[in-house]
């Protein structure tokens, strides 16, 4: 049965602007599809917004190659599908850009300018929000000669193919996605993780969403667990839990569900985080990695 859902929102853009030229080519895979012939730093009109928006529920992530933009046309570009959300890193934050989280290894004077561990671990980003990320997009600035790879697992397909007896177990049920999961763990491993101010932890107390979430404009459904951030199963006994959760964990990451994006130059990555997970396969701690993140806020899952 198809359901009518709400568009995202935009702001009105003049239709007197030019169309560019953009192709739209999906991958042979389970996942994604590239953008070619649009400058971003351009003004782009409803028409083409449309387009965008239309390749990105279809895809659930788009590649715009080539994308030589500053960092306030990629916060004007993000905020056309919504408000942007702020990072509880605050450390990490572009100077004189809040909206921009400076993901990178790279350390200057003794200090990392970025989130070096970033996507450690699979995850939807904010899953640990009450109104979770829509989607984010990531621009290269410095990219590895090797490694620096992104994953992105299709939680549709996920779903989609999901043991019956996983299906029977998870239905109509919730989980409990916390910001703090796993961060001392990763404080044991990385210099990337400073400890939390009162403040930032309160931003970040723990949420329960459903483990099966219904996507807001395409009415699709989609497993909503990662292992970075779901910690229990409500209402569950914890080992019946936390079997449970692995079994959901490796069967959401099986090799037929996933696209692997190898970065190019002045790429910019965007994805939705309603439809999908993601986790960096990591770069040699020589070699200088640098990306811009922005993130668009998304609704109260259901």
């Amino acid at each position: 049965m198809t359901t009518a859902f709400a568009p995202a929102t935009t702001r009105h853009v003049d239709e007197t602007i030019e169309d560019q030229s953009i192709e739209i080519r999906a991958f042979d895979g389970p996942v994604g599809a590239e953008v070619l012939g649009l400058d971003l730093g351009k003004p782009l009109n409803q028409r083409d917004f449309a387009r965008i928006h239309r390749a990105h529920l279809d895809h659930h992530v788009l590649v715009f190659r080539d994308q030589r933009i500053t960092p306030d046309q990629q916060i004007s570009f993000s905020r056309r599908f919504g408000p942007l959300q702020i990072h509880v890193l605050h450390q990490f934050q572009l100077p004189g850009h809040p909206e921009i989280l400076v993901v990178s290894n790279v350390v200057e004077n003794g200090k990392p300018i970025g989130l070096g561990d970033a996507g450690h671990f699979w995850h939807s980003d904010l899953s640990y929000k009450e109104k979770p990320s829509l989607g984010s997009l990531l621009h290269a600035q410095e990219l590895p000669a090797e490694g620096g790879d992104t994953l992105f697992a299709n939680m549709h397909l996920a779903w989609d193919t999901l043991p019956s007896h996983l299906r029977s177990a998870v239905e109509g049920r919730s989980a409990e996605h916390t910001y703090l999961a796993k961060y001392e763990e990763l404080q044991k491993r990385s210099p990337w993780r400073p400890n939390l101010s009162a403040e930032q932890i309160a931003q970040v107390k723990p949420v329960v969403q459903p483990i099966v979430r219904t996507h807001p404009e395409t009415g699709r459904q989609a497993l909503f667990v990662s292992e970075h951030f779901t910690t229990r199963v409500i209402g569950m006994p914890e080992d019946e839990s936390r079997a449970l959760l692995e079994e959901i964990f490796a069967h959401s990451v099986r090799p037929e569900h996933l696209y692997r994006h190898e970065w190019k130059e002045h790429d910019m990555v965007f994805w939705d985080n309603r439809s999908l997970m993601h986790l960096a396969a990591g770069t040699p701690d020589h070699l200088r990695r640098k990306l811009y993140r922005t993130t668009i806020e998304g609704d109260v899952p259901f």
